[in-house]
């Protein structure tokens, strides 16, 4: 680990696994709570230098350290997630395109008042020390929306990454301790116990958080404690709204793409396909050769287009809403089951005949299942594709884009997409959840704006 800018020996480690094998991968430190004390002091003696340093040139000095070990960090990505090369490379240049970003981007003051009886300004100071938790799906990419914001707010960060991906982030920390001053940012590792000390802590003013709605109600309720502020990205069960004079080939193309990429595992992708009846049939087989095409496999493997969930628990749970829509009546196409071979593969399925009330249409699936549920009414699709607690994404599609812009502005969504979905112009662009899908924004001039306080100054002449 990195605490205080220098090496934190194991005092104890845990097993993480392989997606691709299913064996242990490593055995990375657990951190214990007198090392969480001694992150809370790193952070607290770094904050007044770091919060009056030019940050700018040590962040993008940061992007250069990243950028230079670049391949090494893939390794360790690709293993960790069961990714293909090009996507785990994407998490190193996304982190380092986080640094990039930040290091060049200000948040400009606010002149109310300047004339000859005062100056009344509108500044952003750092908000102070920040707990940064991003989720396993995406370690380094979703890391750096935390952490490069935080930092370049003026703030000391602690990252705890997933204890099933914890080892990019700890390379991160040993190839950026010599490049930020002690404290500034530290890195641990560690199992869900380490989340509520890191949360409950009164060190941390502000608690950036991704994950599922449950453990983003308890780190809500431990900052509440002691006001800390919290950005909380919770997951979504996107919406996809096509309709009825699509071009199913072009459409399906792009919904798969769009819903099977990361293995399914994307928080923003489409997860609940509405199509209507008069093209249903032909969406359903489609999507279906699709999936039938699709080869599923592990970091190394050529030609792979699906690779492994990325740990036993989320595969529990995408073969529990496979074999509950089948007992409910729906079909699962080109699989839909486990793969034999070793490994946390699973096969991807179209769902067709999927209906409210089955658990794949109702939760979120976080893996390679695509429910598709007809409709007969737009106006019944619309309401429908609303009738969700989550409001993280959704998209709708025509070959008449002012009919799906239409439709678009009427989904309850923090992003709303049309003939796309969860396309990005990256570090500028914001996410949103609304409902239960999140608090706050992070991306862009917003969330950098999330890691200060406001402050008024007023100066007499």
């Amino acid at each position: 680990m990195t605490i205080g800018g220098a090496a934190a020996p194991a005092k104890g480690t845990f097993d993480v696994y392989a997606p691709a094998t299913g064996e242990v991968l490593a055995r990375p430190p657990e951190c214990t709570p007198d090392q969480v004390e001694d992150v809370m002091t790193a952070m607290t003696d770094a904050f007044p230098g770091w919060a009056r340093a030019d940050r700018g040139p040590t962040l993008l000095a940061a992007a250069d350290a990243l950028e230079a070990r670049a391949e090494e960090v893939a390794d360790v990505v690709a293993q960790e997630l069961g990714a293909q090369r090009a996507q785990a490379a994407f998490q190193v240049t996304g982190l380092a395109g986080f640094f990039r970003y930040y290091a060049d981007l200000e948040l400009p003051r606010e002149v109310l008042k300047d004339d000859g009886q005062a100056l009344v300004e509108v500044v952003r100071r750092p908000v102070g020390p920040v707990v940064a938790i991003p989720p396993w799906n995406g370690p380094l990419y979703m890391a750096g929306m935390k952490v490069a914001p935080a930092l370049a707010a003026g703030n000391p960060v602690v990252l705890k990454p997933s204890p099933f991906t914890p080892l990019s982030s700890l390379l991160v920390g040993e190839i950026l301790r010599e490049v930020f001053p002690p404290g500034v940012l530290n890195v641990v590792s560690g199992g869900a116990s380490l989340g509520g000390l890191l949360t409950a802590h009164p060190v941390p003013r502000k608690i950036s958080f991704t994950g599922s709605v449950a453990t983003g109600q308890k780190v809500a309720m431990a900052a509440a404690a002691d006001l800390k502020r919290v950005t909380l990205e919770l997951g979504g069960n996107d919406a996809a709204v096509l309709l009825d004079d699509i071009d199913v080939a072009e459409v399906a193309a792009s919904l798969f793409r769009a819903g099977f990429h990361n293995c399914g595992q994307v928080c923003v992708a489409p997860k609940r396909v509405f199509a209507p009846a008069s093209r249903y049939d032909d969406l359903v087989d489609a999507l279906s050769a699709l999936a039938r095409a699709a080869k599923v496999g592990g970091p190394g493997e050529e030609g792979v287009t699906v690779g492994p969930v990325q740990n036993a628990a989320q595969l529990a749970h995408v073969e529990a809403l496979a074999a509950d829509a089948a007992a409910k009546g729906a079909v699962l196409s080109a699989g839909g089951g486990r793969v034999d071979r070793p490994g946390y593969f699973f096969a991807p399925a179209i769902v067709s005949g999927a209906v409210e009330g089955m658990r794949v249409v109702d939760e979120e699936q976080f893996g390679p299942l695509m429910p598709v549920i007809r409709y007969d009414d737009l106006e019944d699709a619309i309401r429908r594709a609303n009738a969700t607690p989550y409001g993280l994404g959704a998209s709708a599609w025509s070959a008449d884009v002012d009919r799906a812009v239409a439709v678009a502005d009427r989904l309850e969504a923090g992003q709303v997409w049309v003939n796309t979905h969860f396309a990005t112009l990256g570090p500028p662009q914001p996410v949103v959840g609304t409902k239960h899908s999140g608090l706050g924004v992070e991306k862009g001039h917003w969330g950098l704006a999330s890691f200060t306080d406001v402050r008024v100054r007023y100066v007499t002449r």
